[in-house]
């Protein structure tokens, strides 16, 4: 066979791979998807994310399992997604405070571990607002009554959260500021969870919580709610004033987001994109968020991406509002 020959028949062989249909294995999915969730059972994170996944892997056919790998405030777990290999079969569930972690890195005089550039923004799911939570036998009956308290005793009330830096800490240090530059005790814990056990147990005053996890506390009476972080009252909690009617300027959600490492194929990516939006609508999904007192806040990919670019940017305000913490 001459060059030419040779040429032309490897160029139609080419040709012909690329044009062949894909084969059964090729196909996505053809076996089980994993969604690491980087928080401890309890936490918004879970329960938005295993009510999601049950209609999910309906749609998509396969097995759909959450994976909890906890740690540093969700980063550990960040960490793992953004290193997977990025063929759609490990995804990443987590939420708004994603967007510090690289910056608190930066505090520190590290090299980020990951920034956002690491991973492709899927779908936002909701959007939950934060909620300022005390025990019940607490004296405090309104947030006033907490401020006027904070102002008299500075650094020994004691508040929880879901780690330093994380979503639940820099709410409460932005309301600190709002609030006249409050100084209060911080009682990190290893999740949304630990946090609210830790208010229940007395062993925090108060927890400035995802409603996702305040709603049933508050319910049974074992929380009292003082204030909520949103720009209207809650259809849940329609009692509970916003912080803006009580003459603070500040709102903060914690949203929950489905995350793809960089580098997964856009055919992927926009298949997820299709499969998550229609689990996210389900009639299945929306019922589990009124049980949480929740309402679908729901972006798909171009949206989301705009938002968190703007969400971000007031994340890394807080991150470095808080400055330099000893963990």
């Amino acid at each position: 066979m001459d060059r030419r020959h040779f040429v032309i028949g490897s160029a139609a062989s080419a040709a012909a791979l690329i044009a062949r249909p894909l084969r059964a294995e090729d196909a996505y999915p053809s076996r089980p998807i994993t969604i690491i969730n980087p928080f401890p059972p309890g936490g918004a994170n879970d329960l938005v994310g295993r009510p999601l996944v049950t209609v999910l892997e309906q749609i998509v056919k396969q097995p759909v399992v959450i994976e909890t790998k906890a740690g540093a405030a969700g980063a550990v777990g960040a960490q793992v997604a953004a290193n997977a290999k990025p063929d759609g079969y490990t995804l990443l569930l987590h939420i708004v405070s994603i967007s510090g972690f690289a910056e608190v890195d930066k505090l520190f005089g590290r090299q980020p571990k990951f920034t956002r550039a690491d991973f492709i923004p899927i779908a936002r799911i909701n959007a939950d607002p934060m909620v300022l939570i005390v025990n019940d036998q607490t004296p405090w009956k309104s947030l006033k009554d907490l401020v006027d308290d904070a102002k008299k005793r500075p650094d020994e009330i004691v508040f929880s959260s879901s780690g330093l830096y994380g979503a639940s800490h820099l709410p409460t240090v932005l309301f600190a500021k709002t609030a006249g530059g409050l100084k209060f005790r911080h009682l990190p814990t290893s999740g949304g969870g630990p946090a609210v056990t830790a208010v229940l147990g007395n062993n925090a005053n108060f927890f400035v919580s995802p409603g996702a996890i305040a709603n049933s506390q508050i319910r049974a009476g074992k929380v009292r709610p003082l204030g909520i972080f949103s720009s209207r009252r809650s259809k849940a909690l329609p009692d509970v004033p916003t912080l803006k009617e009580l003459g603070y300027d500040l709102e903060f959600y914690l949203w929950v987001g489905l995350f793809a490492p960089k580098g997964t194929p856009e055919p992927i990516v926009t298949f997820l994109r299709k499969a998550v939006d229609k689990a996210a609508h389900s009639e299945q999904f929306k019922a589990a968020l009124d049980k949480l007192g929740q309402e679908l806040e729901y972006l798909d990919q171009p949206d989301f991406q705009k938002f968190w670019d703007a969400d971000a940017k007031r994340i890394e305000d807080a991150v470095n509002l808080i400055g330099r913490v000893a963990g």
